[in-house]
């Protein structure tokens, strides 16, 4: 039997990004839509809306929300350096100046796929970064919980 990880099939949609103007990806819409009605556009955070359409996809845990300081409250809390790039998920403090800790949900956030770390910063997979899904970097600072789901 193959298996495949929530990371893979992350990867298939590298590339996907918002269409700029009154255009709207309909695969990002669709992804919004998932769990509720009222996206009409990819002009929203949709972070949230692909770690659970990659979810949905697999049958994996899910947040059922769009707010990416939901994914919290999925799955177990690890240490980062048991993290691996399958299925556990980084969320991210988001925006300037003191954020909140883990303990408040509504909050600026980001979630992602864990896909390595070094010292100073990690790498995650992620919908919504600059406006597409792609593979980027953060200091580790900003990492609020590392999830396995």
């Amino acid at each position: 039997m193959v298996t495949i990880s929530a990371f893979q099939v992350a990867q298939r949609f590298v590339g996907t990004h918002e269409i700029a103007g009154a255009m709207s990806n309909p695969l990002i819409v669709a992804m919004l839509r998932l769990d509720t009605s009222w996206p009409d556009s990819d002009d929203v955070a949709w972070c949230s809306a692909f770690v659970n359409f990659v979810c949905w996809l697999l049958r994996l845990p899910r947040s059922k929300s769009l707010r990416a300081r939901s994914w919290l409250m999925v799955g177990i809390p690890i240490g980062i350096d048991d993290a691996r790039a399958d299925s556990d998920i980084v969320i991210l403090k988001r925006g300037a100046g003191q954020q909140p800790g883990p303990d408040v949900i509504a909050a600026p956030g980001h979630v992602c796929f864990y896909a390595g770390h070094d010292d100073e910063s990690i790498s995650v997979l992620a919908g919504n970064q600059s406006n597409a899904v792609n593979v980027a970097r953060f200091p580790r600072t900003q990492i609020l919980s590392v999830r396995r789901l």
